[in-house]
């Protein structure tokens, strides 16, 4: 099995070739461009430095929200553009899940927080079992970030924190966290496609896929564009 994993949902673009067990490729860019600069020619340097026949892939996965709305839909086109060509199905992985997935073997709680704007977070609550799986102990949500702090401490366990909503809420939680806590370190705090792909291959072997036509971002809010049509109503 062969899955390709795109992730353009934050600020950093990330693209990698998976199998079953083992990552073959992974191109990863956290710098000044948009992603519809740097997803195409990420993906054609992974099948040229790795030789892969298209026609050999199983499947696309998809980082499919929440997260920026451009970086979304940017993300949703190009799998969908793979996923009709190739005549293949999309897997599509809850942003904020791929995200954790980035700390397998942690005890502690994993809280991965990206930056939402308007004073919120897109975060979820995680840890994992003792066989190694993903266990969602709060799944994604928008939300202040100090509501956030509040539902921690009721949880009342240590908590690890990862994504680009880390600097913006340091101080926040700083002041309103009242169990123990750390940040991941710079390798492992943001998104990256191959703990994506690992996460998607699971979702894969259950039959988690959709067509390409059926495959939509999840935003979990409304956009700022639909918001101000609404006032304008």
């Amino acid at each position: 099995m062969k899955i390709i994993a795109i992730d353009s949902s934050g600020l950093v673009a990330t693209v990698a070739l998976a199998s079953e067990d083992t990552v073959i490729a992974e191109y990863t860019v956290n710098y000044k461009k948009t992603h519809s600069q740097t997803l195409l020619p990420m993906l054609d340097e992974i099948k040229k430095m790795t030789e892969l026949d298209l026609g050999s892939v199983d499947a696309i996965a998809v980082a499919a929200g929440p997260g920026s709305f451009t970086g979304l839909r940017i993300g949703s086109a190009t799998a969908k553009g793979l996923a009709l060509a190739l005549e293949k199905p999309i897997i599509e992985v809850p942003t904020v899940d791929a995200l954790a997935m980035n700390l397998w073997g942690i005890s502690d709680v994993i809280c991965p927080i990206m930056d939402a704007r308007r004073s919120q977070v897109y975060t979820g609550f995680y840890e994992f079992d003792k066989d190694g799986s993903l266990k969602v102990l709060r799944s994604q949500f928008a939300e202040d970030m100090g509501e956030v702090a509040g539902m921690l401490n009721v949880i009342g366990r240590p908590v690890v924190f990862l994504g680009d909503g880390v600097p913006v809420s340091k101080e926040i939680i700083a002041e309103r966290l009242k169990v123990p806590y750390r940040f991941a370190p710079a390798h492992m705090n943001r998104q990256r496609a191959g703990a994506l792909a690992v996460l998607a291959a699971r979702y894969y072997a259950e039959g988690k896929t959709v067509s390409a036509a059926e495959h939509k971002p999840e935003y979990l809010r409304v956009s700022q564009a639909e918001r101000e049509s609404g006032r304008r109503v």
